[in-house]
Order: C-alpha cells, then sequence, then structure tokens
C-alpha cells in the first residue's frame, strides 16, 4: 500500500492500523539516540550532585530518567502520527514491521466468516 493510499484509507476509517508498542519504543529511542542524550544529562545531575547543587542535581537526574521514560511510552501514537504524515517514516516504520496495516471487515463481511 502506497503511501498516499495509506493516509486516504485511514481518514476514511478502512483500515485498521495495528503499532508494536514494544518496537515503536525501540524504533524512536534508536532514531531519537535516546542513550546518548540521557548519559550527558545524568552524568551533569551527578556533577551538580556532588558539587553542592544536591537538589538540582537530584531534579536533573529525575528528569534524565523520567523523560526518555515518557517519550517510549507515547512512541506509538507519535509514528502513527509521523506515518500519516511523512512517506518516508510510513516506509520506514512498515518495513520493519512496527507498523502492520490491515482492512475493516464490515458486520456482514463478519458473518460470512
Amino acid at each position: 500500500m502506497t503511501h498516499k493510499d495509506f493516509v486516504a484509507a485511514y481518514g476514511r476509517g478502512e483500515i485498521r492500523v495495528e503499532i508494536d508498542p514494544q518496537g515503536a519504543a525501540r524504533h524512536l529511542s534508536a532514531r531519537l539516540l535516546l542513550p546518548f542524550v540521557a548519559m550527558p544529562v545524568l552524568g551533569i545531575g551527578v556533577a551538580l550532585a556532588l558539587v553542592g547543587w544536591v537538589f538540582s542535581g537530584f531534579a536533573i537526574i529525575a528528569f534524565g530518567i523520567i523523560a526518555p521514560l515518557l517519550i517510549k511510552r507515547s512512541a506509538p501514537q507519535f509514528l502513527l502520527t509521523q506515518a500519516l504524515e511523512n512517506a518516508a517514516v510510513y516506509e520506514e516504520v512498515t518495513q520493519s514491521g512496527v507498523l502492520r496495516v490491515s482492512p475493516v471487515m464490515s458486520d456482514a463481511e463478519t458473518l460470512r466468516l
């Protein structure tokens, strides 16, 4: 399915989109380089705590731990939004198997099965 068809079918409600939450979190973490951002933030927090700015250091450490968790938790919705807006992201997440598209069956089709 092309990106244009995907956007049109999603808008009409003709398809069901399934996103693997764990795969989305891994994909977004790798794309945003979260470990490489979190490590310096945690290091700054530890340095501040050791220098004497204890509460500021602990606040930055907490931010360095909580922010990546919140980003990973919202990854499925973020990737769906990005896939609807950008054809390259759509191709990337469908090729990796993070996003799966299936047609929605009507009640009559369900009864025939």
